[in-house]
């Protein structure tokens, strides 16, 4: 966002709510996140990459980078339904109900239409996609016990002050308070943008995309 772009409206006053979810990193070894990042230890050679389901550290070490919206599902699953299945449980069924697409460079998603409609279908969780979905609706969503996969850029673990583009990677909102919306980062940093990160508004403004998915308890 440049310095002559029009300011984003506040967001609305809102009381404090923040719900007891647990957390999972998008690696198997949340503390390793860091070396991970900067690339002075490789996925691969995480020691608790069996935690995934992965095959072998090399399969483990391709779906990590690309699995913080299953990281996300599981944590919704672990607080709704106490527990959840591994990554690559997920994963596979995601790729199956058409969430991602896997090509010949990559993969695309989360897609996530097919991916809420997975999510109601397959664990009985209430689940929207909306791709338009004002931050100021955050308060709300959030005092209803509702949570929230936010598209962020994935800056938002410190702080850039001029990210390159708003999206490309999921959060999980779990809390508000009147200055900040509360997040569950698959690839933040330990002790600083991990768990229950306060975000203030005006640094989501920099990084979210104005999309997501809410989810909510369901049955």
């Amino acid at each position: 966002m440049t310095s002559d772009s029009p300011a984003a409206p506040a967001a609305p006053a809102a009381s404090t709510v923040i719900h007891p979810v647990p957390y999972h990193a998008q690696w198997a070894s949340p503390d390793l996140v860091p070396a991970i990042l900067d690339g002075s230890l490789p996925a691969a050679e995480d020691p608790r990459w069996p935690e995934y389901g992965a095959d072998d550290p090399e399969e483990y070490a391709w779906w990590s980078w690309r699995l913080c919206g299953v990281a996300c599902l599981r944590m919704a699953l672990g607080h709704w339904r106490g527990a959840a299945p591994t990554a690559m449980e997920l994963a596979a069924e995601c790729l199956a109900a058409g969430a991602y697409v896997r090509h010949a460079d990559g993969l695309h998603g989360l897609v996530y239409a097919p991916f809420a409609s997975y999510v109601e279908r397959r664990w009985g969780l209430a689940a929207r996609s909306r791709p338009d979905l004002p931050r100021t609706e955050l308060p709300a969503l959030l005092h209803e016990g509702q949570l929230v996969l936010l598209s962020v850029h994935p800056s938002i673990r410190d702080a850039d002050p001029a990210p390159p583009h708003r999206g490309g990677h999921l959060v999980l909102a779990v809390g508000v308070t009147p200055g900040h919306v509360v997040v569950h980062n698959p690839s933040g940093l330990p002790g600083h943008s991990q768990e229950f990160a306060p975000v203030p508004w005006a640094k989501l403004d920099r990084v979210y995309a104005g999309r997501g998915v809410v989810l909510g308890p369901g049955n």
